[in-house]
């Protein structure tokens, strides 16, 4: 059975429209619980700071709590957060209402389960089947309750700040750290401080309405003039909802999700403590396969979205994986991507190493690549039209093995994403121009 309502990472859209409404949210909650919490349980819930989350907690709250399960509201924290504290209470469902990258006004819903791990395909299905019906309520004395937890923050900074290794810290490194007027507005910064870092927070004054508005991972170019304009060593900017990291150099160069896969993979290999490969995905640069190939470290793709990353982690029995946005697996460290705990494991090599991050991201020489989404009125799958198959050949044909295209539908929104990647960047950028061309007259 093909899933309606969960994507790639939760269910998500525009508040107000199907599915992201107050009353979905009850159904949403109802059906979980029959799912994964069925003669009750605790359900912590936590958000990132959009005005809708208000909205939301409280109907999720509604639906759980009807459906016989006790809830814990922790209020604003990281994605990565909620995974972790779901196993500090011993709850055995943690839910996130967030939208990640997006602006303010979509908001989405997605799960962990006892482990901290998120929701397979099966389970998902599952509760999609309990979603035809309406949702329950039950007796009385049946009902869970809800209760606000003030501890949750300080307890998520200490699990950061005790992945950072044993006898280093940041004192004397200057951080500019941006997040996003998102989830990680206040745990970033006093868990840097915590650490000895001099911090200057930037993107931290949330509003509800300013989430990855110009800053955080999509918008990182105040975060690259400020970092050389305060002579900082280093920039960091989390997403939204705070599970994805990028950097930025004390020269103000952007680095990206596969340059910290590849010093962390490097940095691990040195140490002698590198398990199995490293996973990147279809969209990963080809310099970063290059680069770990050089370095004689095993690398696979899998799919896009870090559910698939972590399926093959754990099939290969490799810890170290991660997207070019900057969703990044550390499996020693966490059971879900980190953006903080993330940036941490690189600042922890800047230190250990005296290096600038500008020479350890020297590295991996990155090829030209151009993405352009091709927004589309109706759902198509791009390998089943020939127009398309036919024109990727052509393109394919013409790289050979000097460069890639990668095509396809995002599971968070509704376009469809066109990639090429090569040597010359002018003929990349052409190539993915005429692709999408192709893609659009099909979508049309």
């Amino acid at each position: 059975m093909s899933k309606k309502y969960f994507g790639t990472d939760g269910v998500r859209g525009k508040v107000g429209s199907d599915p992201m409404t107050a009353d979905f949210a009850i159904r949403l909650a109802s059906a979980v619980a029959q799912v994964l919490v069925p003669e009750g349980g605790r359900v912590l819930i936590g958000k990132d700071t959009r005005l809708s989350g208000y909205m939301f907690e409280s109907a999720l709250e509604a639906g759980f709590v009807a459906a016989g399960a006790d809830v814990f509201l922790i209020g604003p924290l990281p994605t990565p957060a909620i995974a972790q504290l779901t196993q500090q209470f011993e709850a055995d469902l943690g839910v996130v209402i967030s939208a990640s990258h997006n602006k303010y006004d979509d908001n989405g819903i997605k799960f962990f389960d006892a482990t901290g791990s998120k929701l397979s395909d099966e389970i998902e299905r599952k509760i999609e089947l309990h979603l035809q019906k309406p949702a329950i309520t039950r007796d009385s004395a049946s009902l869970g309750k809800a209760k606000r937890i003030d501890t949750a923050r300080v307890r998520y900074e200490e699990f950061c700040v005790a992945t950072f290794p044993k006898g280093l810290d940041l004192d004397g490194v200057k951080v500019v750290f941006d997040g996003a007027n998102g989830a990680g507005y206040k745990v970033g910064p006093r868990t840097l401080a915590a650490l000895g870092a001099d911090v200057i927070p930037i993107g931290c004054s949330p509003n509800g309405k300013n989430i990855n508005d110009g800053c955080g991972t999509t918008h990182p170019e105040l975060l690259q003039m400020t970092v050389p304009a305060v002579r900082a060593d280093v920039g960091i900017a989390l997403d939204g909802d705070g599970d994805r990291v990028v950097m930025v150099d004390e020269a103000g160069n952007l680095v990206d999700g596969d340059q910290l896969l590849y010093i962390l993979a490097t940095a691990r290999l040195r140490n002698g403590d590198l398990k199995g490969p490293v996973v990147g995905t279809v969209m990963s640069n080809l310099g970063l396969e290059h680069a770990l190939r050089s370095a004689n470290i095993e690398f696979l793709r899998a799919s896009v979205g870090d559910r698939y990353v972590l399926e093959m982690l754990r099939e290969s029995g490799g810890v170290i994986g991660g997207e070019t946005s900057g969703h990044m697996l550390v499996l020693d460290q966490t059971t879900t991507g980190d953006g903080l705990v993330s940036a941490l494991q690189i600042l922890a090599v800047l230190k250990q190493t005296g290096m600038p991050l500008s020479e350890l991201a020297a590295g991996m020489p990155k090829y030209p690549q151009t993405m352009i989404n091709v927004r589309t009125d109706k759902r198509i799958d791009p390998d089943s039209s020939r127009s398309i198959r036919d024109a990727v050949a052509a393109v394919q044909a013409e790289l050979a093995d000097r460069g890639r295209v990668v095509l396809r539908a995002s599971g968070t929104e509704p376009v469809i994403r066109v990639m090429v990647e090569g040597e010359d960047k002018a003929q990349v950028a052409m190539m993915a121009e005429r692709l999408a061309a192709v893609v659009a007259e099909v979508a049309a």
